[in-house]
């Protein structure tokens, strides 16, 4: 085992939560015309915070392989022995029916229909979740600060209130719904945009709000992370920065240092208002700052997210700088975990899940990986990584 990863976690989610507290990170089966993810993908994601969780979890078979067992071995962890798994939708709905069924409770990532589970029987009471996580009520968490110029507009108004806007400008679903990963949110720089954005809010079929919102010209833009529990109070984790595109698309975090004030301040104060209310567990919001310094909520997230595990790991990773991101086979799926598992050994590279493509057979799926890239300089890692995807044959 490398030397680097020796040191302890500070913060796990099962201290978070009570014992009879399933997690689930995976997103509905359930259409949602916000998160158009891909089976595969959704899976994919059931594994991403078991390192950091050591409670009981949902997880995909495919994430459990002999494969993935080998690369946590090589930084010294192994899969846990306290997980539900499941193979297809009807094993995932099932295995939540039995779940509910036996006195425990499941902290949902994203909400799930009705006949599936009660409210009561969510780890956060699913109302309260919702409420937390809907973008239409952001000013609740804020006390009315923080926030863009923004209006929330009836969907039969949309098409003459947005006559009234200039570009650029943000366009953002107004309902229960999750979104993630920049998947739901329309930044509108010309009239193609606008365009693009008008069809798929008429395609958004139950969709009642929607949410036109100041575009904000951001020199940084932070995901600050906090936990709270009873026993702890609320405790910082840090901040990322986030990758984003012109479209705010994610393409994963990079650790954030001289973090402002103003920012963690903001933070804190969201985190409050959010526990004031009965919420229990990890929350990142984004939090831009422009020009200024002035400090804008773009977004709050009353759960985890890609950024958590990098945060609640950053003891064992090597001191300078850190990145987390995802990446997927092309076809080969041996090359693509043999490549994994070199820069692995080498100790740049530390994995967070693998979602085997091959369970389904030789190549039949493309295999998925998350993983934290760290070295002493962003030039060092930068580099590494580059090396990596050359060798995968993505660049």
């Amino acid at each position: 085992m490398i030397e680097t990863y020796k040191k302890p976690l500070r913060v796990t989610l099962n201290n978070l939560y009570e014992n009879n507290v399933v997690y689930d990170s995976r997103p509905s089966y359930e259409d949602n015309p916000w998160l158009k993810a891909e089976e595969d993908q959704s899976n994919f994601l059931t594994a991403r915070e078991m390192i950091i969780s050591k409670m009981p979890m949902i997880v995909h078979e495919a994430c459990l392989t002999e494969k993935v067992k080998n690369l946590l071995n090589i930084v010294g962890e192994e899969i846990p022995e306290n997980l539900y798994t499941f193979k297809d939708k009807a094993t995932y709905e099932s295995l939540i029916q039995n779940i509910t069924q036996n006195d425990k409770k499941i902290f949902f990532q994203y909400i799930h229909g009705e006949h599936l589970c009660n409210d009561s029987k969510y780890a956060i009471y699913k109302p309260k979740f919702i409420d937390l996580n809907n973008k239409t009520k952001i000013s609740q968490w804020t006390g009315g600060k923080y926030l863009p110029k923004r209006e929330i507009v009836e969907i039969t108004d949309y098409e003459e209130r947005i006559k009234s806007w200039t570009l650029p400008l943000v366009i953002k679903p107004g309902d229960d719904l999750p979104t993630a990963g920049g998947y739901g949110v329309m930044i509108c720089y010309n009239d193609k945009d606008l365009q693009q954005a008008h069809n798929r809010i008429k395609e958004a079929q139950g969709t009642k709000q929607v949410i036109i919102e100041q575009f904000i010209e951001e020199e940084a833009n932070y995901c600050v992370q906090y936990a709270y529990s009873k026993q702890t109070g609320i405790q910082y984790l840090g901040a990322v920065k986030q990758l984003t595109d012109k479209y705010g698309f994610y393409n994963g975090n990079i650790n954030a240092k001289d973090v402002p004030q103003s920012v963690i301040d903001a933070g804190y104060e969201i985190m409050q208002n959010g526990v004031n209310y009965g919420y229990q567990g990890v929350s990142g919001f984004d939090l831009l700052v422009d020009k200024h310094g002035e400090v804008f909520a773009i977004d709050l997230n009353f759960r985890q997210n890609g950024s958590t595990s990098m945060l609640l790991l950053k003891d064992r990773l090597k001191e300078g700088f850190h990145k987390f991101l995802s990446y997927h086979s092309k076809d080969d799926n041996t090359h693509f975990y043999q490549t994994i598992e070199t820069y692995i050994k080498n100790g740049s590279l530390y994995p967070l899940s693998y979602y085997d493509g091959d369970w389904y057979g030789k190549d039949k799926v493309k295999s998925r990986f998350s993983g934290i890239w760290h070295a002493e300089t962003k030039e060092e890692a930068l580099k590494l990584e580059e090396a990596f995807l050359k060798e995968l044959g993505n660049i």
